[in-house]
């Protein structure tokens, strides 16, 4: 009798995440995974007490990225696409401004799996407070609002 293989989970931390096909290096957290939801709207039936209930509008979670500030051509990148987003002289560019990328999990070097986003956006940006008594990472968080998420492999 052959004794059952043991099977390892996925572990969280091996993953890189690319936009516009040119990987982010120093992410170091991914938040939002949401394969969507489907919203419900819920319709009387007249004369009755009963509800009928019909699907509504697909809905994606935005995606949080935090990344280490590192002084990398990725910090201007990413300082290059929030200006372009909120243009501080109030000529935003919006809709061309939109970006698809994608999340690839590794485990042991391979791809497991991967999440598709299309047309996102940078929603916010925020970096960890400053403060000279601790000694702790400068850490920027990005929330990409967007239009779809998928998962492709």
């Amino acid at each position: 009798m052959t004794a059952p293989a043991f099977v390892e989970s996925f572990r969280t931390h091996e993953f890189v995440v690319e936009i516009e096909g040119i990987p982010s290096p120093g992410i170091t957290k991914v938040g939002g995974l949401d394969e969507g939801e489907i919203s419900v709207i819920e319709q009387p039936d007249a004369g009755s007490n009963h509800v009928h209930k019909i699907p509504g509008m697909v809905k994606y979670a935005d995606i949080t990225l935090e990344r280490h500030m590192d002084g990398t051509q990725t910090d201007a990148d990413f300082h290059d696409w929030f200006r372009e987003m909120f243009n501080l002289d109030g000529k935003g560019h919006g809709e061309n401004l939109r970006r698809n990328g994608s999340i690839v999990k590794k485990h042991f070097g391979q791809e497991v799996i991967r999440w598709a986003f299309e047309g996102a956006w940078i929603k916010s940006s925020k970096f960890t407070d400053l403060d000279a008594k601790s000694d702790g990472l400068l850490v920027q968080t990005i929330v990409l609002s967007v239009e779809e998420v998928y998962r492709v492999v």
